[in-house]
């Protein structure tokens, strides 16, 4: 096992020439393609773009395009990534991928007999993927042992804006508790001052003062068992239907806002509107409407299905703070008692392993790899109602992982109770649309998954 790295494997064919042609257009005469070609000279361009950048205008960057691979990192990496909204992931999945020789991340120990007990109980989490995957348990199921230590490979494409924050918080923010995500973030940004040095070269000092976590000291308490719910509806747009409808007339018709409100107060005439609203590509007047949720007991696999979801505004509190008591166990898992035997070992064991290295003062980014896939953490997100429809058109369909579908198909009947009118169209693709969009992978229970929907 060797850690992972990061490359840069491509880059913007122009480099930063368009960067420093975007610094000059709003001051300098001349067409977009005269100023370009002024734009040619690379030591002009980077003293001009960092210019403009310690100015705070860095939409300038946003021009510039980075290809990152990113090759056997633990999944922690992974999913401190895909929480940056504005950059587009590809990640090997774990529900089809056979994840039984992915490797694993080796922290620095303090000793070899630390090292050696590490090695030997993350072997042991792998052997049972391996034995679970062999007797019959689907590997969306028997990735809930593996460890987040566990090697992830996937692509990650961003603007050099974005790219910035991603090296500050790496550096200067929450990854910097996390040797790995620490390390990482240096060798990147040595990379990114030779390939965009205008964009890069004076970082440290640009963008050091850097702070991206809320610290507020309040007295803990234990919530009693069985007052939670799994999805907790904690605020929505009031008169949802009413909005939208209001929305789609002024958006597409521009009529007086009497008028408007005299239309859009018939029920039949809002329900049309509302219809076509939902049917449209470009359904803008759902984005009049927002909610936000707070999903308790989510898997940290799941978890991610949850973050890759870009237009949300979504709160993820540290895995470090993951209950090593809490935890997932799936019902293929549960039917079979040795198999249940050992996966339930299989947490314990590995919260034994986490309180052994805190006691020899091993940092939370270094224990963080001592979670399971299936322990479980809360978080809460706000949604519009553009992205809610996306949201359960994949999450509540048959297709989708069982665990988000719980979550999607319970928040959907959460919102169809607090605001019928309009949420009584959402549901998933075959429902919403009339289509499966899944061609050969569907589940051929169209007609069904229609009529249970209709009645949720």
């Amino acid at each position: 096992m060797t850690n992972g790295k990061i490359k840069i494997i491509g880059i913007t064919d122009c480099g930063e020439s368009v960067c420093a042609a975007a610094g000059r257009i709003s001051t300098q005469s001349g067409t977009a393609l005269e100023i370009f070609d002024r734009s040619m000279d690379a030591e002009k361009n980077a003293k001009l773009i960092a210019k403009v950048t310690s100015s705070g205008h860095t939409s300038t960057v946003e021009h510039i395009f980075f290809n990152l691979a990113f090759e056997n990192v633990s999944v922690v990496v992974e999913q401190f990534m895909i929480e940056f909204r504005l950059a587009s992931f590809t990640v090997k999945s774990r529900r089809y991928v056979d994840f039984s020789d992915s490797g694993y991340y080796l922290p620095d120990f303090k000793s070899e007999d630390d090292e050696k007990e590490y090695k030997a109980h993350m072997d042991s989490l792998f052997a049972l993927y391996s034995e679970l995957c062999e007797n019959g348990i689907a590997k969306e199921d028997a990735r809930f042992v593996l460890p987040y230590c566990f090697y992830s490979n996937f692509f990650c494409s961003l603007g050099g804006r974005e790219l910035i924050n991603v090296l500050r918080a790496m550096l200067f923010g929450r990854g910097r508790s996390f040797p790995e995500i620490y390390g990482l973030g240096k060798k990147l940004l040595e990379d990114c001052k030779k390939a965009a040095p205008g964009i890069f070269c004076d970082f440290e000092t640009q963008y050091g003062k850097y702070t991206d976590t809320f610290t507020f000291d309040i007295p803990g308490s234990e919530e009693p068992d069985g007052l939670r719910e799994s999805v907790e509806l904690l605020a929505l747009t009031p008169d949802c239907a009413e909005r939208v409808a209001e929305f789609a007339l002024i958006e597409s018709m521009n009529l007086p806002s009497a008028e408007i409100k005299k239309i859009v107060s018939d029920p039949e005439k809002r329900k049309q509107i509302i219809a076509e609203a939902v049917s449209l590509t470009r359904s803008r007047a759902l984005e009049a409407v927002c909610c936000t949720v707070r999903f308790n007991d989510v898997s940290l696999s799941t978890l991610t299905h949850f973050t890759r979801h870009r237009i949300q505004s979504i709160g993820i509190p540290s895995l470090a703070s993951c209950k090593r008591d809490s935890y997932i166990i799936p019902e293929s898992v549960k039917d079979n008692e040795s198999l249940l035997d050992k996966y339930v070992s299989a947490f314990d064991k590995t919260a034994s392993l986490y309180e052994k290295m805190r006691a020899k003062g091993y940092s939370d980014g270094e224990t963080v790899y001592c979670l399971l896939s299936g322990n479980t953490l809360d978080f809460v997100t706000t949604m519009n109602g553009r992205e809610l429809l996306l949201f359960m058109k994949l999450r509540s369909c048959n297709r989708a992982q069982w665990e988000i579908r719980t979550f999607s198909v319970e928040l959907l009947q959460k919102l169809r109770k607090a605001e019928p009118e309009l949420f009584s169209f959402y549901g998933p693709s075959c429902y919403s649309t009339g289509v499966c969009p899944e061609g050969k992978l569907t589940c051929g229970k169209a007609a069904e998954v229609r009529k249970a929907f209709s009645i949720l």
